[in-house]
């Protein structure tokens, strides 16, 4: 099992998603989630977990989404523009984002659900 989080050192949920891992003994690569976002191949998998809601990919309380006003225009784009701007800004990406094996398992921290993938 190969393990990816995309994250944030300053985000306290990437940190208890570190620790999480770490843990249970799980090795991941960390990827700072500023200076690489996730790919629109992991992006498209992620969004299949969440049943096509785009909206549920998106860190909806960070400054970037407030400042480019997405909350009005994400409804009025195409899943494509919504997927290409997710892979251009990691600040625009929810966090933390797991990758398993290639494939997107969940955004966000919440250690039951987390446990519940069976990565324990």
């Amino acid at each position: 099992m190969k393990l990816k989080i995309y994250g944030y050192k300053k985000c306290s949920s990437c940190r208890k998603a570190e620790k999480f891992l770490e843990e249970n003994s799980l090795s991941y690569e960390s990827i700072d989630i500023t200076e690489s976002a996730p790919k629109i191949s992991e992006l498209k998998s992620m969004l299949k977990q969440y049943d096509g809601n785009i909206k549920k990919l998106f860190n909806t309380s960070g400054v970037i989404y407030r400042e480019m006003a997405l909350s009005s225009k994400i409804a009025d784009m195409s899943t494509d523009e919504c997927l290409s701007l997710l892979s251009k800004n990691g600040k625009l990406v929810k966090r933390p984002f797991l990758v398993k094996d290639g494939k997107g398992l969940v955004v966000g921290f919440k250690e039951d659900l987390w446990k519940g993938f069976g990565l324990t």
